[in-house]
């Protein structure tokens, strides 16, 4: 087992560049922080990482693994042809919160609405990221480029502060080839804050999930069930 320890300011100096373009879109405070590149790690990890890595999972420190990791790992032999990123969805109604106005000019929109037909969203707090997938894609690298960030962010009125979540999920609204959708159980997410928020009439279409849980996930400091 080999241990290699990352350097954050250099990693951060690599991804202001790449990265600085989509922050003002999708990160919490107004405006663009350099430390706040971080976030979207994910996004550009193919751009950092050394040729030879050419897959990696990023997870989240508030999770509990009741798996083993090599299964989650196993999924990346599932990606159809074409998708570069394995992603749960979100299992709140964040979305269709942040779509609103988008969803209001286009009543019949499957955006923001709940699984299995809807397009809920992602949650980035379990990522499988095929980077050589990432690399080849001409696609997913187009979507990098600012216009692009600009040309989507108009198109669905999209003000997010969630980082590379949001972006991996107006992405997917548009092109959800790109993403190989994982099973909930794979990120069983705990909050929700979004239900006690004006959506308690439709939180469990977002919040179901059946199956045995193989990864909890306690976002907003949500309490994770003891074994």
């Amino acid at each position: 087992c080999q241990v290699i320890v990352h350097d954050v300011n250099e990693l951060t100096e690599k991804l202001f560049p790449i990265v600085e373009a989509m922050q003002k879109h999708f990160s919490a405070g107004s405006g663009t922080y350099y430390s706040d590149s971080i976030f979207f790690l994910s996004v550009a990890m193919h751009r950092i990482m050394p040729k030879e890595i050419t897959r990696i999972i990023q997870v989240d420190l508030d999770l509990k693994y009741k798996a083993n990791i090599q299964d989650l790992f196993d999924e990346f032999d599932n990606f159809p042809e074409g998708a570069v990123i394995g992603i749960a969805r979100e299992m709140q109604p964040v979305y269709r919160h942040t779509f609103w106005q988008y969803r209001r000019e286009n009543p019949q929109t499957k955006v923001g609405e709940p699984p299995p037909d809807g397009l809920p969203g992602f949650n980035s707090g379990v990522l499988l990221l095929n980077l050589e997938a990432m690399r080849q894609s001409k696609l997913y690298n187009q979507l990098l480029e600012p216009t692009m960030v600009q040309k989507l962010t108009e198109k669905y009125h999209f003000k997010g502060h969630l980082g590379d979540q949001d972006f991996f999920t107006m992405v997917g609204m548009e092109h959800p080839e790109l993403f190989h959708v994982l099973d909930c159980t794979w990120n069983r997410q705990l909050c929700t804050w979004w239900r006690d928020h004006g959506y308690s009439d439709v939180f469990d279409q977002y919040f179901q999930c059946e199956g045995e849980v193989r990864i909890y996930h306690g976002n907003c400091n949500s309490q994770i069930p003891e074994d």
